[in-house]
């Protein structure tokens, strides 16, 4: 999800949620303590340098429960940062603590923002001998035996 869809999405809003991707919610009494741009400067295994950026969120709870973060002030937020580290509309990763600090992508669901799972993953497969997952095909698609025939003139050879 990018920026402009969390702010979009903000204006439609009563109350802000955050939902993990077991269901559970993120505590009401969460706050946001940080809106920053992340910038993750690297080399991949194959050799390709590479820039990612992202917008990061990080989400806290502590015990005054009777914290409640509307919109309009992560929206503040969000427009303070926007101006003063130059952030623009970029994917928004979420930072939120379990048994460590966990990192999520996020979407929405028309009412709670969800926190959805990020995976590892090899960008330089080419290049480090492992092999790309073949398509299996699925026997729906394949025909009868009738259909699937040589004719004279089918060109299927």
């Amino acid at each position: 999800m990018k920026l402009s869809e969390v702010k979009k999405n903000l204006n439609q809003l009563d109350n802000i949620a955050f939902q993990l991707s077991n269901g559970e919610l993120v505590p009401n009494h969460f706050h946001v303590t940080e809106v920053g741009k992340i910038t993750k400067h690297f080399i991949d295994c194959g050799g390709t340098v590479r820039n990612e950026e992202v917008v990061n969120f990080q989400l806290w709870n502590a015990d005054d429960y009777n914290h409640r973060l509307h919109p309009e002030k992560l929206l503040h937020i969000i427009e303070l940062s926007e101006k003063t580290l130059g952030i623009g509309d970029l994917d928004i990763e979420v930072e939120y603590q379990g048994n460590t600090i966990g990192k999520f992508g996020l979407d929405f669901d028309e009412k709670n923002f969800l926190l959805t799972n990020k995976e590892t993953d090899c960008l330089a497969k080419d290049k480090c001998g492992i092999p790309e997952e073949k398509l299996k095909p699925q026997l729906t698609a394949v025909g009868t035996q009738e259909e699937s025939a040589c004719t004279p003139g089918g060109s299927c050879c």
